[in-house]
Formats: structure tokens, sequence, C-alpha cells
């Protein structure tokens, strides 16, 4: 056990996170996600989690809405929506690597049949299976506390038969 120190000034004990805790940590974040249970997604992070869809956005006449935030806002709207939209919605891990700095890199494919409309793409009823990269951080305390994730924001488009033209 190593001590931290707290913003407060006070010390708490974690223990050093190794390669193996950090996998266990995320593979249980793909679970719950294949579940389509965000609050045991949300509860795998740290308060404060960075979220970061870098892909992501959908455009309003008034604003822009991006895919960068914090798990507990942005990241849950976004999960949240997508679960609605594709009610089957889950993930296929085709390979997971971590090391003991807590850095963890999934690679799987995201899919689902879309039943209602997701932003501007209007259900026609398509299923999608798109390659998506994750880059997440797991502290020593266990908790995930930063989620990036890429993927071909247009091939998603394609196959949900939404081609937009300006």
């Amino acid at each position: 056990m190593t001590l931290l120190e707290t913003p407060a000034g006070t010390t708490a004990t974690a223990a050093p996170t190794t390669a193996g805790a950090a996998v266990a940590v995320v593979t249980g974040f793909f679970d719950a996600y294949r579940r389509r249970d965000v609050v045991a997604m949300t509860d795998l992070c740290t308060d404060n989690a960075d979220f970061s869809y870098i892909p992501f956005e959908v455009w309003a006449k008034q604003r822009v809405v991006r895919g960068d935030g914090k798990v507990r806002t942005i990241g849950r709207v976004i999960w949240s929506g997508l679960i609605n939209a594709f009610p089957n919605l889950g993930n296929e891990i085709y390979h997971i690597d971590g090391n003991d700095n807590g850095d963890v890199v999934v690679s799987c494919d995201i899919n689902g049949t879309q039943q209602s409309a997701w932003g501007f793409i209007t259900s026609q009823g398509q299923y999608f299976a798109e390659p998506h990269l994750f880059i997440m951080h797991v502290n020593s305390h266990g908790l995930i506390d930063s989620i990036r994730a890429y993927w071909d924001n247009a091939g998603v488009n394609r196959q949900l038969g939404h081609l937009e033209v300006d």
C-alpha cells in the first residue's frame, strides 16, 4: 500500500496499480456497457473523470455539442442516448492491454440496431458495427479517471443510411 496526498491535505492508502488490475477494471466497464448499465459504467469512474469521444459532434441551430467533458456529465448523456436509440447496443472486444501505470487500450466493435432517432440520424432500423479504439486510465484507487475513444463516424453514418450533404 502507498500513501496518497488528498486535496484536503490528509493521507489515504491506495494499492499500486498493476496492469492486471487496470485491465480488470476496464473489462468490468465494458461488461457493464454490454448490459447497458450506465450507472455501473459511471460507478467505475472517478467523480471527475475526463471524457473525450473525439469524432462525436452534433450540430444544432444555436450550438454544437461535442463529446468532450466529464464522464458524469457528457459521458452519461451520450451513453444514455445511444442506449435509448440502440436498445441492443453492444461491444465486442478484440484486444485489451494495460500497463503498470494504469493505461489500458481496448480495440473493439461497438454495434447495435437503431430503433429511434440519434442526433440528426433518423431511424431506418439499420444495424451498425464499427471498430473503436479506447484509451483509458485507471488510477491507484482502481477507478477510471480518463476515457478517450476514436472511430470512423462517417462509417457509422453510412451503415445507418444517413448520408448528409452540405
